[in-house]
């Protein structure tokens, strides 16, 4: 089967490459979006959850330690995206074999990199928790909830590279159930180990990572089925060519969720002397934005494989097509969730911790939000087309600039100047400073690959 394409590769290239863009990225992209919002919720879970423990300090640990989940994260981006990418370009290509070795490759590159993970962070426990944020009264909180998530850190990684691969693959079904599954189990079993078993946060925590594993076992049967690359030991391959591949693919996804977690940890760590109220209401905010956008970025996922696929096939007609597609459809979306977080900010924010000092906060951050949210709609697409056919420098610079390149310098700049709204107004200043450099970038790969068409 690796060796060379069977009947339901075959068939499932004609799909990729024939079928037409929009209704194609649409079906491509239903189970990304129902895997993205179920993930959300299952991110906001503990947050929720935890809210009910009645503590502000309790709130702001998960909100902490989420800075280093995204970092976990980012590491399964990397390793996920990069050897996707590559994945999705050689079937294009029709070169089982290689994406079956860069399969291999990438998840027990990134099953080693979560073990290592997993024991440095353990031994650094403490001061770990300083550096992401903590206060004197979050801190054992803090250490209780981070001290479990790090034990799922390997499965964690592993479990995004196979999600991406599937995904890459065109089997954003099978994608969808092993991360869908995780997340519904997640949630059911947090309100069992917080108060049910009286874990505290640390429930919350058992949950995360006993739902992970569920969800990391469901991908990996979905690899053995319906045409997808089967990870086996044996097509492991030690070679510069593949991390070198991995990194073309993997670094904006690095880049974009590493900085994403440092850029959090400047937030809290801005955040602190306002006390812990204002470092809850951030952590919500982040987490109420991440889900604003998760259909949209869910959206987007179902471009990437037929970008990639149509890219490697010399189809750039189609991926043209649907990169306009895309941003016409998640333009709409995101002005009215803009719209309605607008409107419903307060009563958003008191979901989470109905307490007067996190909503007055929280309303004021998320409003500030909302006005350039629909701006994603450009810098995501821009973002995931580049990387997808190989535009590593391009992608890495969106990647970076939302978060890094422009977040983290304006948090202290903009709070050191105007204090607490400072803090509430950093991201929309970014997403402004992001789409002005996002559109020109774009536009100039757009019109090469218009003048390659014209060649072919």
């Amino acid at each position: 089967m690796d060796d060379k394409m069977d009947e339901k590769q075959i068939q499932k290239h004609h799909l990729m490459t024939q079928t037409p863009v929009g209704r194609l990225i649409c079906r491509l992209a239903l189970p990304c979006i129902v895997s993205m919002l179920v993930t959300s919720f299952y991110n906001m879970a503990d947050t929720f959850f935890v809210g009910m423990l009645k503590s502000n300090s309790a709130t702001g640990a998960v909100g902490v330690v989420f800075s280093f989940m995204a970092l976990i994260q980012a590491v399964g981006f990397f390793f996920g995206h990069g050897s996707g990418n590559f994945i999705s370009r050689e079937l294009g290509r029709q070169d089982v074999e290689e994406a079956s070795r860069m399969a291999a490759t990438g998840f027990f590159f990134a099953l080693a990199a979560g073990v290592f993970i997993c024991v440095l962070g353990l031994v650094f426990l403490e001061p770990l928790s300083m550096i992401l944020g903590s206060t004197a009264t979050i801190l054992p909180h803090t250490k209780a909830y981070l001290r479990v998530i790090l034990l799922g850190a390997p499965w964690m990684t592993a479990s995004l590279v196979l999600n991406n691969q599937l995904r890459y693959q065109g089997s954003a079904a099978y994608a969808m159930v092993g991360i869908a599954s995780g997340a519904v189990l997640n949630i059911a079993l947090d309100p069992v180990l917080i108060f049910g078993m009286k874990m505290g946060i640390a429930g919350a925590a058992w949950a995360t990572i006993i739902s992970q594993f569920v969800g990391f076992c469901l991908l990996l049967t979905g690899c053995c089925r319906g045409g997808n690359l089967r990870i086996r030991f044996s097509k492991v391959r030690l070679k510069p060519f593949y991390f070198i591949q991995i990194v073309r693919g993997g670094l904006p996804s690095l880049a974009r969720q590493g900085l994403a977690s440092v850029a959090t940890i400047c937030l809290n760590r801005a955040a602190g002397p306002y006390g812990d109220a204002a470092i809850a209401a951030m952590g919500v905010v982040q987490r109420i934005a991440m889900f604003g956008g998760s259909a949209m970025i869910g959206f987007g996922q179902g471009f990437q494989p037929v970008c990639g696929f149509n890219f490697g096939a010399g189809l750039y007609g189609r991926v043209k097509e649907g990169f306009w597609f895309c941003v016409r459809v998640s333009l709409g979306f995101l002005l009215t969730i803009s719209v309605l977080g607008w409107l419903l900010a307060p009563n958003l924010i008191a979901v989470f911790r109905d307490d007067p000092d996190v909503i007055a906060c929280g309303t004021t951050a998320l409003r500030f939000q909302c006005l350039t949210f629909a701006s994603l709609s450009w810098t995501i697409m821009s973002n995931m087309m580049l990387q997808t056919i190989g535009r590593t420098a391009g992608a890495t610079f969106l990647a970076m600039a939302r978060q890094g390149i422009f977040f983290i310098p304006l948090v202290g700049l903009l709070s050191n100047s105007f204090g607490l709204l400072g803090i509430q107004i950093t991201q929309t200043v970014s997403d402004a400073l992001t789409l002005a450099c996002a559109l020109p970038i774009q536009l100039h790969v757009l019109r090469q690959m218009t003048e390659s068409e014209a060649k072919n």
